[in-house]
């Protein structure tokens, strides 16, 4: 075995080089990037399925449509609250990863076995929203923290497809609950198998490597001074402490952002699978592929034109598609709602990527588990916003009103996405 160095850049950061995957887990690294893309693909029907099967769970249990979203509101608060102590636990070594999953996968599986069997909601919001969110922040805080360690020379890009996963992996799910709404019980008990199965395999095979490890393949050195790898992972002017990058503009820009484009990002499964015969059934399943795919797609463009600039393009797809809905929907054109899911989809994940590796090229990799743990919380209140869109569209108001309005709310995190800067740099230059 190669002796172990640690290895220092000209910015400060270290490497830890010398032991291989083979050497520390017996297998390859790809390893740990699909048992958790498996993982995440499997608990995405807890957030994306659970909204597209909405109006079907409704008419089937008796429910009113707007007290029916109330659980997922909850469900996205708690998992968006525990996705960020996780990571930081695992940062500290206060967490093992396979306790952390090992408790993700029963609780995974029962918030999914009560959707489909649960009669009151009640029941949902104990089994589903509150379980269920504690289990999925744990299995996504995890998985999205294994990738990023165990790629540590693209961790922007793997995680992105990890996270995309979280999406498409719903469409089968979404498929159903349009075509046939009595088949939502059986179905949402094969997810629950599927996602024990899955998690279950994460919790037993994947491992964290030590801190600071780095691919014995791949020169520290000369990856810290490549412009190929410095356009794809940019480096921080310095490393910024959480409380120093709160006093930034940036931060609170970041979660402004997620506020808004997160909110929209979950209105729009909702308001299309509960839009009363004008959107066209394969609609949800095609906007949670686009909404998959788009995250992978982001990453790699943002190599090319930069993470800002990639930022403000996927934001205004976003807002095109809100405005293309509200079309389809004030002329009841199936053409138009199809036609304006592209642009809806591709925009609607692809900003989750983006913040996170804005995070890192801000603020630095010392602090990134806090830093960006702080903006991925505000999903939490993304998620209440997006459910309370969604209870207007079922009102008298309409979903048109509601599409405005979210277009509204993307323009506004559109607008302050051309206005983030990397901190760090002098404000004038000197005389």
């Amino acid at each position: 075995m190669e002796k172990t160095q640690l290895v220092r850049d000209w910015r400060g950061r270290d490497y830890l080089v010398g032991d291989t995957p083979q050497d520390l887990i017996n297998r390859p690294r790809s390893w740990m990037f699909w048992l958790p893309w498996a993982a995440m693909a499997s608990i995405g029907a807890m957030q994306y399925g659970y909204a597209a099967a909405v109006p079907a769970l409704a008419q089937a249990r008796g429910w009113p449509l707007a007290p029916a979203l109330a659980p997922l509101a909850v469900w996205i608060v708690c998992q968006a609250a525990v996705a960020l102590p996780t990571v930081l636990l695992l940062r500290r070594g206060a967490l093992g990863i396979r306790l952390a999953l090992w408790a993700g996968a029963p609780l995974s599986a029962a918030a999914l076995l009560t959707t489909a069997f649960a009669r009151d909601l009640p029941t949902v919001l104990a089994g589903y929203a509150l379980l269920g969110g504690v289990g999925a922040g744990l299995v996504y805080g995890a998985c999205t923290e294994a990738v990023a360690r165990w790629y540590p020379e693209r961790p922007a890009a793997r995680v992105g497809l990890t996270t995309g996963a979280f999406a498409y992996g719903t469409a089968p799910l979404a498929v159903v609950a349009a075509l046939d709404g009595g088949a939502l019980q059986p179905l949402f008990a094969v997810a629950a198998a599927v996602a024990l199965v899955a998690v279950g395999l994460a919790a037993a095979f994947v491992r964290l490597p030590p801190p600071h490890w780095w691919p014995a393949h791949i020169d520290p050195h000369a990856w810290a001074d490549d412009r190929v790898a410095l356009r794809r992972e940019p480096r921080a002017v310095r490393q910024f402490s959480l409380s120093q990058a709160l006093r930034t503009g940036s931060l609170p820009t970041l979660v402004s952002i997620l506020v808004c484009a997160g909110a929209v990002s979950i209105f729009d499964v909702v308001a299309l699978a509960t839009s009363g015969g004008f959107s066209p059934w394969g609609a949800v399943a095609l906007l949670l592929v686009l909404n998959g795919a788009g995250r992978a797609c982001a990453m790699l463009a943002a190599e090319v034109t930069g993470r800002g600039r990639t930022l403000s393009a996927v934001l205004a797809l976003l807002c095109l598609g809100q405005l293309l809905l509200a079309w389809g929907a004030v002329t009841g054109s199936a053409v138009m709602i199809l036609v304006a899911t592209v642009p809806a989809g591709l925009g609607g994940g692809a900003f989750y990527p983006l913040i996170a590796s804005l995070v890192r090229e801000y603020f630095g990799e010392r602090h990134t588990a806090s830093i960006h743990g702080v903006v991925y919380s505000a999903k939490a209140v993304a998620g209440l916003v997006g459910v309370g869109l969604a209870a207007l569209a079922l009102t008298s108001s309409g979903h048109a009103v509601a599409f405005f309005l979210a277009a509204g709310l993307v323009l506004a995190a559109a607008t302050l996405s051309a206005t983030l800067r990397q901190p760090g740099h002098p404000v004038t230059l000197p005389g």
